[in-house]
């Protein structure tokens, strides 16, 4: 958080106007990396992989086009491990964006990330039901535009990381009850593959389509989600069709160490925190056909939809945007520095994803809409207030491209009036350029285009308006940061 870092750089001493300007633009940025979400790693297609192993090295070139991983089963690794009831996946995104105009300056950089998934099925490895263990790695690579060039809030791709190879998960899940109606799941989790996610929105590389930009602020370190991970249990109950219900406890924060960044504090992904507070959320969800939904042999296919509704509370304490222990603005030359603490942050959520149409002669053809909105009105305490996301799928655009999805979508995301005051005060302290923040926003226009059944092509185009609210630049203290036009292109590769 901002001021956590605003207060380690201020003395008791009374700072000059450049101090003051250039130690807030450094606390807010080093305070608000966002989090992201990293891109589905399908198991279903590793774990059908076919057996080529006896046509020598180079056998799963033979099929190559038409698999759906690159290698095939591995040399019969994968085929093996099949037998005693494991699933291996690889995956490998790679992409290279550029700012055209904007930012701090131009220019381009490559980022990528690997994945391995390691999944084991209980009752085919030795005939206990309902079990299933996964183990995950990351291994991330490249620059970050975002970080380098562009000077905003909501980071341009989902991937974006420190480099690091790192553990993620680590989590047993266990099934109870009659059609499996519970779910209990206990480890090391990443929250952003199962909580407030719209499936509809991962389809786009901007970081804000995977965890939002209320806790990716507002948590410590950014919260439990790619590239970290908290240990925690979760219970998801199937109350009755359509309707289902999730709650887990968490730790408070991925990193033992809040005034540093959790990355560079828990490196490896291997310090399981368990001394820093709580985080608690609850969700509930209707969607719509649900599972055993029945549809008359007259009737048209449904047009499918998720809802969910939910709120997460954390007990960490958080630092005041604008009040220091003594009650004098943080940006006051008699300030001590040390921000004024708070127990604990709340938030609610909202998320929709809805199919408004589907073809009559192909049910791949849909149109979908989506939209997410979550805020917290405890403004004093989080840099972030309120974030939108909201957007439209077309699946299947073209005639023969039936894997392919065209998108189209925005994110908005608003500064606290505590943040905003903070600039306010600055400024009249100082007499320093310092324009108070207020919002960002983000429009994203991609195609998806599936080139053979391990490989994904994603030329994206993303424009952000009035970066990081209208805080100065870096390079030119005098002046905002200009409005952004971003072009990339992002390659999923299954392996």
């Amino acid at each position: 958080m901002p001021t956590l870092t605003f207060r380690r750089l201020f003395t008791r001493s009374r700072c000059c106007a450049v101090q003051v300007v250039v130690i807030g633009l450094l606390s807010f940025f080093m305070g608000t990396t966002a989090q992201a979400r990293a891109p589905v790693v399908n198991l279903g297609n590793a774990a059908a992989a076919g057996d080529e192993s006896a046509d020598g090295l180079f056998g799963f070139l033979s099929n190559w086009k038409r698999d759906s991983n690159l290698l095939g089963s591995m040399w019969g690794l994968r085929t093996a491990m099949g037998k005693a009831g494991l699933v291996f996946a690889l995956q490998e995104t790679s992409e290279i964006f550029g700012n055209v105009t904007g930012g701090t300056r131009r220019g381009a950089a490559y980022d990528g990330l690997t994945v391995a998934v390691l999944q084991l099925n209980t009752q085919r490895a030795f005939g206990w039901y309902g079990g299933t263990f996964q183990v995950s790695m990351e291994q991330i690579h490249g620059r970050s535009l975002s970080d380098d060039n562009l000077q905003v809030a909501q980071t341009i791709s989902g991937i974006e990381a420190d480099r690091s190879t790192r553990l993620w998960e680590m989590w047993f899940d266990q099934k109870f009850l009659d059609q499996q109606a519970l779910d209990i799941k206990i480890g090391q989790q990443s929250l952003d593959q199962e909580w407030m996610v719209s499936s509809n929105a991962l389809v786009f590389a901007n970081t804000m389509f995977g965890w939002p930009m209320v806790p990716s602020a507002d948590m410590p370190g950014g919260g439990p989600a790619y590239p970290l991970s908290s240990l925690g249990v979760r219970a998801k109950y199937w109350m009755a069709t359509p309707l289902y219900v999730q709650a887990g406890v968490f730790s408070g924060s991925p990193a033992h160490n809040v005034s540093v960044d959790a990355q560079k504090s828990n490196p490896s992904g291997t310090s399981f925190v368990l001394n820093r507070g709580v985080l608690a959320l609850v969700e509930f969800q209707y969607v719509y056909p649900a599972l055993g939904a029945m549809v008359s042999p007259d009737q048209a296919d449904a047009l499918s939809r998720v809802y969910r509704i939910g709120a997460w509370y954390d007990s960490e304490p958080f630092a005041d945007q604008y009040w220091d222990n003594m009650h004098v603005p943080l940006a006051s030359p008699a300030s001590s520095g040390v921000a004024r603490r708070h127990r604990g942050l709340f938030s609610l959520y909202a998320v929709v994803d809805q199919m408004l149409w589907h073809s009559h002669y192909d049910p791949n053809r849909t149109f979908n809409v989506f939209g997410r909105a979550m805020g917290t009105p405890q403004s004093d305490r989080a840099p972030n207030d309120f974030s939108l996301n909201f957007g439209f799928t077309f699946k299947d655009p073209l005639p023969y491209r039936q894997d392919d999805t065209l998108g189209l979508a925005m994110g908005y995301t608003h500064f606290s009036k505590a943040l905003a005051k903070f600039d306010r005060a600055t400024r009249f302290y100082n007499g320093s350029y310092m324009p108070s923040q207020s919002g960002e926003t983000y429009m994203e226009l991609m195609y998806q285009c599936q080139m053979t059944g391990w490989l994904q092509l994603q030329p994206d185009f993303q424009y952000i308006f009035n970066p990081s609210g209208g805080v100065p630049n870096t390079l030119h203290p005098d002046r905002r940061v200009k409005d952004i036009a971003v072009l990339g292109l992002r390659a999923i590769i299954a392996l």
